[in-house]
């Protein structure tokens, strides 16, 4: 007796009482382990091993400023993460994995988190596996690396287990679920994001630069090392500058700078219904160049539907269809079956007894079914079927309309064209014009012919000159598109234009897109991407409209000024600091700022550049580049112009002044907040500081730190009130000639 497979609704909400949802509770980190997290790894042992030292020698007042630095910045970046988990944690409220589950003797997507233990659901390629599972029917290829951690792919067949989590790599199955939720193998079924990805160019970027500074570090800890031998200094005695120089150095807000400018974005993106699985996603999206959109559910709206059936044999129609319709299978999620299952129900038509049927394979380009006569049947691509020059032609003249074309074939045989048409996103046109102007170059990709492409091209605003894959390897940006393309094909492309040096980002939807996704440095899964799709991006779409790709992009260059302004900062004052500190030592015999001032500096400058991820910014409309080269040219410009004033002022204090060194170290204090924040001030836009407002926290923390600093000069270290204007008022000249020179400099450049 042939055993029943399927719930009904009652049994359903008898089964769920018991089970629950197939779903697990998340997980949650205790504020504190955040903390403890973030004094852990090598920024931090730097600054352990700088309080390490200072408490061996004594010296208690450093080591106090020094562990409520770290502690500060612990603190700090723990309620960062809480925030960034807020903005692109809730994904598994969000993103949902569907089912094709049979329910009531009729087959239906429902959300994963429905199911319940006895269910019978159908996978296909790319299905992400939604609980614990054993196979009745089929035979699939599967990954199941996320439980086991072996790589390769195992075939599974009838009464074989299936892993929660593993992915279906080819063919297809019925399958009775086991357990789900806590029960099963991974539990989570929705998580569908690893957030593990590597460090972006930005990241990259940032740690290159902290490595230059060290090595400056280095060079002047050498220098003071050799002066200290010369002139009989005890070394003991420099210990503590040094160690108070790399403290300084050392960028510990760097991580929370990151969190806060990248999930405030991300946050934001949410909003609009655009999810951030990798937050480099957003920080790429700013410097991306080249856009690859895959046609079929990107540029079309993928709901295809049957247009004409064509005989070339002189068959019946409906014998055709007939023949089209054995190598669908009832349970099939894909566009083109629905098409065929929803043209075979309105015009009643049944198919004739099939013996096997073989679901679309991306790289057949086609599905096949073996009737119980023994006849091969085939439907796909005409790249695949041996075609008469008369019917070429006639394929061609279909595809030039914009319609897809497939032939259906009998034991290789090619008797009749079967038609689609799908719908373009009325959104598309605009969307493409939007991306051009912000210098983006977009190409179109697709397994269509090549006359079918060009017609998509023009309907879209891209132009028609749509090359082949081998053209899109050798010379892709000399085309709009590429025809006849297999799913390996989108990988290599991705791969070849970011070996050329671009910065690429990828639509897609389909399994076929997948490791496309992956690969690319901004991978965008629109709204109807099977889970795999999903998985690979880093940013997914939540609804139909690409206009989000838009919003993203205008996120990306919200981070990147945000970030410059952290990057030429950091530069320019680290450099500053340093320089004055030990040339100021090698001629005045004195460290010009005391050592406890410096961790004040280093609080100071800190606070103001953890609020930089929430400053108003203006957006520029073309890729940014992350050039080292050039971010150190504009630091010079800063760094030489201050240093000039510090030294002059130290000059001045020393030849002119009875000042106490304790006066000197207040008067050199606030020049060097003042000369910071003026820097902040400046470098946040190409034009002049005054062109765009700060946003209220970074010129609250800005006027805080002027205020504090001023206090701490006069009231701590005696310096003059009258000492400390003039000060302030030498810096913002010395503020306003700068400025000048950077918009000078940006014009030129």
């Amino acid at each position: 007796m042939k055993e029943k497979y399927g719930l009904t609704t009652p049994e359903v909400a008898k089964l769920r009482q018991e089970y629950g949802y197939n779903e697990t509770p998340r997980i949650q980190k205790s504020f504190i382990s955040l903390i403890l997290k973030r004094l852990v790894g090598p920024i931090p042992y730097v600054i352990e091993l700088a309080l390490v030292i200072e408490l061996i020698l004594g010296n208690f007042i450093q080591v106090a400023f020094i562990f409520a630095l770290l502690l500060f910045s612990a603190i700090d970046g723990a309620i960062q993460e809480n925030r960034a988990s807020k903005s692109i944690g809730e994904l598994d409220t969000k993103l949902i994995a569907y089912t094709s589950v049979l329910r009531d003797d009729k087959w239906q997507k429902l959300s994963s988190r429905e199911l319940v233990p006895s269910d019978l659901i159908h996978l296909s390629v790319g299905s992400v596996i939604p609980a614990d599972c054993k196979i009745v029917k089929g035979v699939v290829l599967v990954n199941q690396s996320v439980i086991t951690g072996e790589t390769k792919a195992i075939t599974k067949a009838k009464d074989d287990e299936l892993y929660s989590g593993s992915t279906v790599i080819e063919g297809t199955a019925d399958v009775v679920v086991e357990k789900t939720g806590v029960h099963s193998s991974l539990g989570k079924t929705t998580e569908l994001v690893r957030t593990n990805e590597a460090p972006g160019r930005l990241e990259n970027l940032l740690f290159t630069v902290v490595k230059y500074l060290a090595y400056l570090d280095v060079v002047l800890a050498v220098i003071l090392t050799i002066t200290a031998l010369v002139r009989h200094t005890p070394f003991l005695s420099l210990l503590p500058f040094l160690v108070i120089l790399f403290v300084a150095t050392i960028p510990i807000s760097m991580p929370s700078s990151f969190a806060v400018a990248n999930s405030l974005e991300a946050g934001n993106l949410s909003k609009k219904g655009i999810l951030v699985s990798g937050l480099t996603g957003i920080q790429e999206a700013g410097s991306m160049n080249v856009l690859l959109m895959d046609k079929t559910g990107t540029i079309t709206k993928n709901e295809p539907e049957v247009d004409e059936i064509i005989s070339l044999n002189g068959l019946d129609k409906t014998k055709l269809f007939q023949y089209a319709l054995a190598t669908v299978k009832p349970s099939s999620v894909s566009p083109l079956d629905l098409a065929i299952l929803q043209k075979a129900k309105s015009d009643k038509i049944a198919s004739v007894r099939v013996k096997k049927q073989v679901s679309f394979d991306p790289k057949l380009k086609g599905a096949k079914a073996i009737l119980d006569n023994g006849d091969e049947i085939f439907l796909g691509s005409p790249v695949k079927s041996n075609l008469e020059d008369q019917v070429k032609i006639q394929v061609d003249k279909l595809s030039q309309q914009g319609l897809q074309v497939m032939v259906l074939a009998v034991n290789q045989e090619p008797i009749g064209l079967m038609t689609f048409k799908d719908q373009i996103k009325s959104d598309m046109p605009e969307t493409i014009a939007a991306l051009k102007k912000q210098g983006i170059t977009v190409l179109m990709l697709t397994g269509d012919t090549v006359s079918t492409a060009k017609a998509i091209a023009e309907k879209v605003g891209l132009n028609n000159h749509i090359g082949t894959v081998d053209q899109a390897l050798s010379d892709p940006l000399s085309y709009d598109g590429f025809a006849n393309v297999y799913p390996e094909d989108k990988f290599k492309i991705v791969k070849s234009l970011q070996d050329k040096g671009y910065v690429v980002g990828m639509t897609g939807d389909g399994v076929n897109d997948a490791p496309a996704l992956k690969k690319a440095d901004v991978g965008i899964a629109i709204d109807t991407a099977t889970d795999i799709s999903k998985l690979a991006a880093r940013i997914i779409l939540t609804e139909p409209s690409l206009k989000g790709i838009m919003e993203l992009v205008n996120a990306g260059h919200r981070v990147y000024q945000r970030m410059m302004t952290w990057l030429i900062t950091k530069l320019a004052r680290t450099a500053q600091l340093a320089l004055l500190l030990t040339i100021g030592y090698l001629f005045t015999n004195f460290f010009p700022v005391s050592l406890n001032i410096i961790v004040f500096i280093v609080i100071f400058n800190d606070c103001v550049t953890l609020t930089l991820g929430t400053d108003r910014v203006k957006i520029n409309h073309l890729p940014e580049a992350w050039n080292l080269k050039n971010l150190t040219k504009i630091s010079a410009i800063y760094t030489i112009g201050w240093l000039v004033l510090g030294f002059l002022m130290l000059w001045y204090s020393v030849k002119f002044t009875n000042f106490t060194h304790a006066q000197i170290s207040g008067i050199l204090f606030v020049y060097l907040i003042y000369s910071a924040m003026g820097m902040i001030l400046s470098t946040r836009t190409r034009d002049h500081f005054w062109s765009i407002k700060t946003s209220k926290s970074v010129g609250t923390v800005i006027f805080i730190n002027l205020v504090l600093s001023s206090l701490i000069s006069i009231l701590w270290l005696h310096t003059a009130v009258l000492n400390v204007l003039a000060v302030f008022l030498i810096c913002f000249v010395m503020f306003l000639i700068l400025d000048l020179i950077k918009v000078s400099y940006y014009k030129q450049d």
